[in-house]
């Protein structure tokens, strides 16, 4: 995703300036970047660095590093936050991370496998999610770590397809989200499983011909989440862009401001790294 982020400034030009200023204005004394509240988080600050590195900006490194010390071994965090802490601490410089608690946010991380093979978020959880094994995934190869039963986690995933052919967040849901099926099919190709090629036909039917992709067919607005995603799985699927890609710039340049960062949907009334950070995915992929 970052790689393909990095391609952005190729259609934004001289604007790529403003979004590196917003991205810097999001940082707080504390080296976090803003949640939608001004606080930091470890969620958000995942994507201010990210986004900085899209932009192949400076980053203020021992800033991020105090801040990423706060959290000492992740002990307190749930399976989002140390995944965004894992994350944090692998975008740093090799020399920075001395101190990295890998091991002890391993298993943080393994504390929500659930009995089926998956991952889950939440602790009340049963069953493993999309969501919950993405995370996990992604965790694990920030930490330089091979996760255990990648078998169980396919499996997994396997009895999360919807009803009507995409893949929900849990089991036994007639109607698949963009997102949860995004990530299936990112999931699905790291662990050596070619996703159904079908999927690639779900996710254009939840493309709107104006532009952007819905998270689900009944959702009032698309959304820029959902057009990230779909688009790096489209991608990844070798799904032709061309057809979409005109409608889709449309849909960004809609949500983009002077400012520098982007909205989630043309209802959203705040700016925050994370949309913005999207927006540099959409752009990277549309460039190509």
């Amino acid at each position: 995703m970052l790689q393909v982020a990095r391609l952005a400034p190729r259609l934004l030009g001289d604007s790529a300036n403003l979004v590196e200023d917003f991205f810097r204005r999001h940082q707080n004394t504390d080296g976090g970047f803003q949640d939608r509240a001004g606080d930091s988080d470890l969620y958000y600050t995942v994507f201010g660095v990210e986004g900085l590195l899209a932009l192949q900006a400076e980053v203020d490194y021992e800033r991020v590093r105090a801040y990423l010390l706060t959290f000492g071994e992740g002990q307190e965090l749930d399976l989002v936050h140390v995944s965004c802490l894992a994350r944090c601490w692998a975008n740093l410089p090799m020399a920075l991370r001395e101190g990295m608690p890998v091991d002890a946010m391993r298993e943080r991380i393994e504390s929500h496998r659930k009995a089926d093979g998956g991952y889950a978020a939440l602790p009340e959880e049963t069953d493993g999610t999309v969501y919950g094994c993405f995370l996990s995934w992604a965790g694990y190869q920030d930490l330089g770590c091979e996760i255990p039963d990648p078998e169980g986690m396919a499996r997994c995933i396997g009895k999360l397809r919807a009803e009507d052919g995409g893949y929900a967040n849990q089991k036994e849901v007639p109607l698949g989200l963009t997102p949860s099926t995004t990530a299936a099919v990112t999931l699905l190709r790291q662990l050596g499983e070619p996703p159904d090629p079908q999927l690639g036909e779900w996710l254009l039917a939840r493309f709107y011909e104006k532009g952007g992709f819905y998270a689900m067919p009944l959702a009032p607005l698309p959304d820029l989440l959902s057009t990230a995603t779909a688009l790096h799985a489209l991608s990844a699927m070798k799904v032709s862009l061309e057809p979409i890609k005109e409608p889709c710039l449309d849909f960004l340049d809609s949500l983009w401001t002077n400012q520098g960062g982007f909205h989630g949907t043309w209802e959203d009334d705040q700016l925050d790294c994370e949309y913005t950070f999207y927006g540099l995915l959409s752009l990277g992929h549309l460039s190509l």
